[in-house]
């Protein structure tokens, strides 16, 4: 096989690229967020690649990026309330922000033999996944009627184990900010730290606040709050791989850095789980937050929550929608009754050239789908295409699991999943051809009704094999395509 041309190859990135879903133009209302400014764009672009090549495993080698996350941490402090001594830390996306903060309680108590963090049922999975990673127990409080963390629960959860309380501001699920002055004050009477996962709101509840809009109080205004993540790439509109860990003082910020000298190398000494990081993202971002600046954030909020609004709305003027809740940022979230099934809707959308995230069904409450309103997005579009998703979702009927493939589900063993019971679930799903491989069908309520009737612990083994079989590599590299 001949060795491209640099023309053949930035053509063969632009045809893989054109089955993604688009990351700008504000339809795909889960994973990116676009603020519809072009310009910036192109400006974030130039300073990834500028500093791609840059590593952060060194403040004193490559002094810059160090210059740019004290920066980006410094203009946050306004948006959280933060004191003085307010430090933060810039990681690659919300989840390793997330471990860091459940990391840095465990090493900080390090005489609790089996420690364990308190969390409502609503928490980000990010902080099941802290659990799992670093040994650390998740005890899981219910929350109330309106989806929100109950605090006499969790404060009856907290006992001598506990290292960390996490409250959201907002939940991701439902869009609704957590009780934090509640939270964070049982945290502090036994003398537990308390992170507000802020992933999701911490650059759009400030300036909401700004613009009078009610907000919650969640920030370090409230007393007992030790920690915040807050997502660059989400509403700060920078690139992906960008998020700050942002701690009251530097004293609960030190337990999370790494260092170790017992080795004939370097001595390692490490601020988050990386060694070596790339400084685009951390230029990408500073270059991105230093154009818009806060008026520009002002306006690019007003932007997302009136479509926000506009969006809830229309949801509750169509027939067979209902909100799950009052949205409290850019997050929304859709029930539907009788029979609209609201999988089917979220394949009616994609036809239609919007994507929305379905959520399955959890502990008696119906699937969802769900949406992350961004400043580019088109309110009225987006009701009109949801109108017409729903009419023709009606039309279609819900999709209906045979019984024999639920008798199926509820007698696999997850713990004992094997490729035969596999391959008998990947045929019924439709995500396998006759000779065994994969591909996603083009309308996916089907699998997601699959997974619906199926239990928690069953979808999570059904989807890690799912990705085991996706992630093998062709017989040969580059066969396809140049």
């Amino acid at each position: 096989m001949s060795q491209p041309t640099p023309d053949q190859i930035r053509a063969r990135l632009a045809a893989l690229q054109a089955d993604d879903l688009p990351v700008h133009g504000g339809r795909t209302l889960a994973y990116v967020y676009d603020a519809g400014l072009a310009d910036v764009d192109a400006l974030a672009r130039d300073a990834v690649a500028a500093f791609a090549g840059s590593n952060g495993l060194d403040p004193t080698a490559f002094p810059s990026l160090l210059t740019m996350e004290n920066d980006l941490v410094a203009f946050a402090r306004e948006l959280v309330d933060g004191p003085d001594s307010m430090v933060g830390t810039i990681t690659s996306g919300g989840t390793e922000s997330c471990l860091l903060a459940v990391l840095g309680a465990r090493d900080a108590r390090p005489e609790i033999d089996s420690p364990s963090i308190v969390v409502a049922d609503t928490v980000h999975a990010a902080f099941h996944k802290a659990g799992h990673y670093f040994g650390v127990r998740v005890i899981v409080v219910p929350t109330g009627p309106d989806h929100r963390a109950d605090p006499e629960a969790m404060a009856a959860a907290i006992d001598d184990t506990t290292v960390l309380v996490v409250a959201s501001a907002p939940s991701y699920a439902h869009g609704v900010v957590d009780p934090v002055p509640a939270i964070a004050a049982a945290a502090a009477a036994r003398g537990v730290r308390c992170h507000v996962d802020a992933c999701i709101g911490g650059w759009i509840l400030p300036y909401g606040a700004r613009l009078g809009r009610p907000v919650a109080p969640w920030t370090f205004a409230v007393d007992g709050v030790t920690s915040i993540s807050t997502d660059l790439h989400k509403y700060a509109y920078a690139p992906k791989g960008a998020s700050l860990l942002l701690h009251r003082d530097p004293a609960l910020r030190r337990p999370q850095y790494f260092a170790h000298a017992g080795w004939p190398g370097y001595t390692m000494l490490n601020s988050t789980l990386q060694s070596t990081r790339s400084g685009g993202p951390v230029a990408g971002a500073w270059a991105t937050v230093r154009a818009i600046g806060h008026d520009g954030y002002l306006d690019l909020t007003r932007r997302a929550l009136d479509a926000t609004d506009a969006v809830a709305a229309g949801i509750e003027a169509i027939d067979g929608l209902a909100l799950v809740a009052l949205p409290e940022s850019t997050l929304v979230a859709a029930v539907a009754d009788g029979p609209l099934d609201v999988f089917t809707v979220c394949d009616e959308m994609a036809e239609r050239d919007w994507f929305v995230q379905p959520q399955l069904s959890y502990e008696g409450q119906p699937p969802s789908l769900h949406v992350a309103i961004s400043a580019a997005t088109d309110a009225a579009a987006f009701v009109a295409a949801l109108g017409e998703a729903v009419a023709a979702a009606r039309a279609a009927g819900p999709v209906v699991v045979d019984p024999g493939v639920v008798d199926l589900l509820r007698s696999v063993d997850p713990a004992t999943l094997g490729d035969d019971e596999f391959d008998m679930l990947l045929a019924a799903g439709g995500l396998a051809d006759g000779e065994g491989d994969l591909g996603l069908p083009d309308r996916m309520a089907s699998v997601n009704a699959l997974l619906d009737v199926a239990p928690p612990a069953l979808r999570e083994a059904v989807l890690v094999a799912f990705l085991d079989r996706l992630a093998r590599p062709p017989a040969e590299p580059f066969a396809t395509g140049t």
